[in-house]
């Protein structure tokens, strides 16, 4: 006999998705169990819950009186479980995590087995990717974005800020001379980040909110900043980076900054989870040993 509540879970997933499929992939279950699960219910109840179609699932009258009374069952028992266990739990479990190439390589990466040592009952599923995804679909329990966050159903929190910097090589600046203003900019190679941003391969955004931008242009496009931090270096052109991926260069002087007394878009990294629950033990642990590891001041900053 399955359990009731695990039924309900199931149940109130495939609603919010609106697909035995997607609900199957989120719970990490079987299409198939996922399907037994909601029979199971309409054969306790009597009732039908789903009209299932080729192409979509709507509610049944009493699917969706049913769907309310499930949320409400299961936020009682999760704040029931939640208010006895919060602080005797231990973190434990696989933790998966999605955080943008660079940055995860970088910074979050060298972080876990700093972790693990504190909280050795957890594993890491770590996804390296600058795609957006979407937390609830692809079963992630947590993601770290970087750039100014939407109003969305995801719970957030700010870890560190993320400053952005306009930087070339000595070399380049040698032989193609220094821009004094931003419009300048025109006369220079600019190397073009080509994901969606403030910061894009044709414009460059400076102000505290973005509120000026210039078109820029230049002979390399990359979807990947370490790619455009390489050609930099090398002495092709100007880059427009976050902190994080070109604050070793500055420090050892292999990238000068240039622009100084024209403030660039200042962005945030951010841990982001899905909201209406309460996160597990993992994922609060981990967003906390974040928070201390990056403040107050995070270490890709300093000395610059």
């Amino acid at each position: 006999m399955l359990d009731r509540v695990t039924s309900m879970q199931v149940f109130v997933r495939v609603a919010a998705l609106g697909s035995f499929s997607a609900a199957a992939r989120a719970l990490n279950l079987s299409q198939t169990m996922v399907t037994k699960h909601v029979a199971a219910l309409e054969e306790r109840l009597g009732v039908k819950l789903l009209h299932r179609s080729t192409r979509k699932l709507m509610l049944t009258e009493g699917g969706r009186n049913y769907l309310a009374a499930c949320e409400r069952i299961l936020g009682e028992i999760e704040e029931a479980e939640a208010s006895a266990s919060l602080e005797r739990i231990e973190p434990k479990g696989v933790l998966r995590l999605n955080v943008p190439l660079t940055f995860g390589f970088r910074h979050i990466a060298p972080a876990i087995p700093e972790f693990n040592r504190l909280h050795p009952e957890v594993s890491f599923d770590l996804g390296l990717a600058d795609r957006f995804v979407d937390l609830i679909e692809e079963g992630w329990d947590l993601a770290i974005r970087i750039g100014r966050l939407k109003d969305s159903s995801l719970v957030a929190r700010r870890l560190a800020p993320c400053r952005t910097m306009v930087c070339a090589a000595p070399s380049y600046l040698k032989e193609h001379g220094t821009p004094q203003s931003l419009e300048d900019l025109a006369r220079h190679n600019c190397l073009g980040y080509t994901l969606p941003s403030a910061v894009g391969a044709s414009r460059w955004a400076f102000g505290a909110d973005g509120e000026i931008t210039v078109p820029v242009q230049g002979n390399l496009r990359a979807n990947n900043g370490d790619a455009l931090l390489s050609a930099a270096v090398a002495g092709q052109g100007l880059i427009y980076q976050p902190t994080f991926i070109v604050g070793d260069s500055l420090r050892e002087g292999t990238l000068v900054p240039v622009l100084g007394g024209h403030p660039t878009y200042g962005l945030g990294i951010h841990a982001v989870l899905p909201s209406g629950r309460q996160a597990p033990a993992k994922v609060r642990a981990f967003v906390e040993f974040l928070a201390r590891r990056f403040a107050p001041e995070p270490e890709w900053d300093r000395g610059l």
